[in-house]
């Protein structure tokens, strides 16, 4: 399973760690990603998503329907 949210479309980054000599290393930034279930009234079942913390905000704000469509 790949490092994205369904949500926000965050993905894996790739970048340099710079040491406080700025040296560059090669680093990924990976996204803050949980599994979280999801009640769903209209199907009266769980779903499982595997989204960021924003995600699960944004979702608590809007409500889960308007991502499922």
């Amino acid at each position: 399973m790949s490092r994205f949210c369904f949500v926000t479309k965050k993905r894996t980054l790739s970048g340099n760690k710079r040491s406080f000599s700025m040296n560059a290393n090669k680093k990924k930034f990976l996204p803050n990603l949980h599994n979280k279930r999801f009640w769903i009234k209209e199907k009266k079942k769980f779903i499982k998503l595997r989204i960021t913390a924003k995600g699960i905000k944004i979702i608590d704000k809007l409500g889960i329907n308007k991502f499922l469509k």
